[in-house]
């Protein structure tokens, strides 16, 4: 019976999970979940000096935020532990005695160093990349215990990948280069080797290494700016890897069912923000009405807008009207602003672009729109067209002075739907500001 997924993601807490992590972690737990396997968290925290307790929070947390759980862990614990590497300084330094006893190592001073023997071919089969070769001859010798006693990033990871079980290695292309040296410290201790898998690396659009100037690089800025973890983890997925039809949007369980490491690509991915925003926003449209409002109201807040004034099933409908508008939460609560407060309306403008001309044609407009029978929309748009027709007017001489004095925007859903929406009274008092009834 073939052995069950084991995989591993191991953070440094150096930083805060930035994109590169967060897609190493995501493809993990993908592959674990497809397999009813195990998603184990390890945290690297050898560099003593630049490791926190605060870096190693703020992970946690992004990667519980994307909804990447983790089945053992310094949090939870687990028949494989400890999951923190500075709290395994015995199991390495053991293994690395042993080495040293059967005359692979040898030491230099307090540190302890393998000698790579000549003459070898190190090879291993990649699940991305295919079969890599390298010459044990264009190899130094490595390292195992630095002089300050801890150990180096090479022995560290092979000696908790075998202790842990670890059966599917998968993480960045950048580490292919120290898979050969991994590779000789697994065969030396007689290990069997996991299965590699090496992602591809994520570049910005200017073909160049992910960095600031490409956007936000930690999850929880996007978080702030209004993405959600399902946009998120959708975009995620689709970097380096398809679901094999031309389908973007799914959800976590969608792509559980579809994921297979067989299908991820050797061609760096490209960061897009434009594609993210598309997926983000489908995202944002499939939420339950209510679950949408519950996530605005933070933005609308941010804005200083009085969301209390209103109940949720106003704030719900308000969101409705925007038909989709809006690529980000934020987003969503600065398109729908003027429908929860005229103050921000106020602000945006002022109506000095109105000539007299324009103004007595809307005050004419107006006076006999707020006195129709019914206040609905379509009678509205139907009135309008009728009016405008018998004065020898386009729609647009009508509507776009109209929307600008609802809303202070130049686009904005149906500006009918807008006025049927805030109510007879409230759409009097706004014209009525701009002395426009």
């Amino acid at each position: 019976m073939e052995e069950k997924v084991r995989v591993r993601f191991a953070p440094s807490p150096t930083g805060a999970l930035h994109i590169g992590g967060a897609h190493t972690a995501l493809f993990n737990w993908l592959w674990a979940r497809k397999n009813n396997g195990v998603f184990v968290l390890r945290i690297e925290d050898t560099d003593r000096e630049r490791s926190t307790k605060e870096f190693e929070e703020t992970i946690l947390k992004g990667m519980k935020w994307l909804g990447l759980d983790w089945d053992e862990g310094p949090d939870v614990g687990g028949p494989k532990g400890p999951y923190r590497q500075s709290e395994r300084n015995e199991i390495y330094h053991e293994y690395a005695e042993q080495l040293l006893r059967e005359g692979m190592a040898y030491r230099e001073g307090p540190a302890i160093i393998f000698k790579v023997p000549p003459g070898l071919t190190l090879g291993f089969d990649d699940i991305v990349y295919g079969r890599i070769e390298v010459q044990s001859d264009t190899l130094k010798d490595i390292v195992l215990i630095k002089s300050d006693g801890s150990p180096t990033y090479n022995f560290a990871v092979v000696v908790d990948d075998y202790t842990m079980g670890i059966n599917y290695v998968i993480r960045g292309e950048d580490h292919i280069s120290n898979t050969p040296k991994q590779v000789l410290l697994y065969q030396s201790l007689n290990w069997p080797l996991p299965k590699f898998a090496h992602l591809p690396m994520i570049l910005g659009k200017d073909k160049k290494k992910l960095s600031k100037r490409h956007g936000a690089t930690s999850v929880y800025e996007y978080r702030n700016m209004g993405y959600l973890p399902e946009g998120l983890f959708n975009y995620f997925a689709l970097l380096g890897w398809s679901p094999g039809d031309d389908r973007e949007i799914f959800t976590k369980e969608e792509a559980i069912k579809m994921f297979d490491l067989k299908r991820v690509t050797k061609r760096a991915a490209v960061f897009d923000m434009e594609k993210l925003n598309h997926i983000n926003q489908a995202h944002i449209n499939l939420l339950d009405p209510y679950k949408r409002v519950e996530l605005v109201i933070p933005f609308w807040k941010e804005l200083g807008l009085d969301v209390e004034r209103h109940d949720k099933d106003y704030l719900a409908k308000a969101l409705e009207l925007l038909e989709g508008r809006g690529q980000t939460l934020k987003e969503v609560a600065e398109y729908s602003d003027y429908l929860l407060d005229f103050e921000v309306v106020k602000k945006r403008y002022d109506a000095s672009d109105l000539t007299e001309t324009q103004k007595d044609i809307i005050k004419e407009f107006s006076r006999e729109l707020v006195n129709i029978d019914e206040w609905d929309a379509f009678k509205m748009a139907e009135f309008a067209k009728n009016w405008a027709a018998q004065k020898g007017l386009k729609m647009k001489d009508i509507a776009m002075p109209l929307r600008w004095a609802l809303t202070g925007r130049k686009v904005s859903p149906g500006i009918f739907e807008v006025a049927a929406f805030l109510g007879r009274e409230e759409t009097k008092s706004r014209l009525s500001y701009y002395g426009l009834l």
